[in-house]
């Protein structure tokens, strides 16, 4: 995980980001512990509670549940629920806005999912 402390996006949320992608990709199978927030701040050399604050993220998000004096899991389903977030997130930030400009263009629908068939065999 690589973190850039330039970007506008809080430190906290690359390091949520980072932990999800790592659940999404498999790196850290459901039902298995995560870097701990020692390990990760001490890795990253950031503040542990700012690790705390993106690890906290996950938990409320129910990707990330804490076995009390143990340590932190991936939660049964982890994948799927990143899966679908993702999938909300692509369709507010990039299909609602496509159709939105395919309209002012005058686009019909077919003509729409012609240009997206289109871009799918480039």
């Amino acid at each position: 995980m690589k973190l850039d402390p330039s970007m506008e996006t809080p430190i906290y949320l690359q390091i949520a980001a980072g932990l999800e992608d790592g659940i999404f990709i498999g790196a850290y199978p459901e039902g298995t512990q995560v870097p701990s927030t020692t390990e990760l701040s001490v890795t990253l050399q950031i503040n542990p509670a700012t690790v705390l604050k993106g690890i906290n993220l996950l938990v409320e998000e129910g990707i990330l549940f804490k076995k009390r004096g143990v340590g932190m899991f991936v939660c049964e389903g982890a994948q799927e629920k990143i899966r679908e977030k993702r999938q909300n997130a692509f369709f507010e930030n990039y299909v609602r806005p496509l159709v939105n400009e395919a309209r002012k263009l005058g686009l019909e629908e077919e003509k729409l999912i012609k240009l997206l068939e289109r871009g799918y065999q480039e």
